[in-house]
């Protein structure tokens, strides 16, 4: 499979053109690669040392000519393109060393295996819809039943294991032993759509990028909100991609080892 056959993949499965009016997904650096066999670095955020994992791998006989992040390199539009500066440095590389970048964020945050849909299926959802339609079966988040109710502390646990995020935090309950069967998840940040997971019936909903003033609208929607930070909510679903790829038939392709969370806790 060419890159160009890919992409035309990847934009039937999650249009470009459902993207939210301030994201920027699509292409980020076309260094005229589209018509090579596909090698895919996958990575969360497309960063300098990202970049260096693909000319490394590159350099080493790996085939890799596209980074594909969820994450967009441009939000903004540029006014210059300067090299020794990060944006700048990432487009001078890529051109440089024949590696693109292409993005997928608020319409792979949408479809099916994108981003809340994969945190479903690691946390064994069933009857899973999404929280905020906006397509036929597809929109954000998603909500739906646990196979059985479960106490909230294992509901905890069984996140810290299938997530390994750096830090899990949660509202406070006075009960963590409290039943819990119903459960709303969204990679990424989305304390801003409290309000509607609220009115699906979820006692608990798991996010990440949660402010305090957050955590006390959560308390009073009587919302038990479950904080496991951007990267650890959004990193499986850039796995399940490296999957994808591999069952369309892309000859090279890894998740990048170098993806950071960009944060420790002390």
């Amino acid at each position: 499979m060419d890159v160009n056959a890919l992409v035309n993949w990847v934009e039937a499965w999650a249009p470009p053109g459902w993207q939210e009016s301030w994201d920027n997904c699509g292409w980020q650096i076309e260094p005229g690669i589209r018509a090579q066999p596909a090698g895919v670095l996958v990575c969360l955020t497309p960063t300098l040392a990202v970049m260096a994992e693909a000319m490394r791998l590159k350099e080493e006989g790996a085939p890799v000519n596209l980074i594909f992040a969820h994450h967009p390199l441009i939000f903004s539009p540029l006014k210059s393109v300067v090299a020794d500066e990060p944006v700048g440095e990432m487009v001078r590389l890529g051109m440089t060393h024949g590696i693109g970048v292409y993005s997928a964020h608020t319409n792979f945050d949408q479809v099916a295996d994108g981003t809340a849909d994969v945190l479903a299926q690691l946390l064994g959802l069933k009857d899973v819809m999404p929280v905020v339609p906006t397509q036929h079966g597809v929109g954000y988040g998603r909500v739906g039943e646990l196979p059985t109710a479960q106490p909230l502390d294992e509901l905890l646990a069984m996140i810290q294991t299938q997530l390994n995020p750096s830090n899990l935090i949660h509202s406070p309950t006075a009960d963590l032993r409290q039943k819990i069967d119903r459960v709303a998840v969204l990679g990424g940040s989305g304390a801003s759509f409290m309000a509607a997971v609220a009115k699906t019936g979820a006692q608990a909903y798991l996010t990440s990028d949660c402010k305090f003033h957050q955590f006390q609208e959560s308390r009073d929607r009587n919302l038990i909100l479950i904080d496991a930070g951007h990267y650890a909510t959004e990193r499986p679903a850039c796995a399940k991609l490296v999957t994808k790829f591999q069952q369309q038939g892309v000859a090279w392709t890894q998740l990048s080892k170098i993806d950071e969370d960009f944060r420790q806790f002390w």
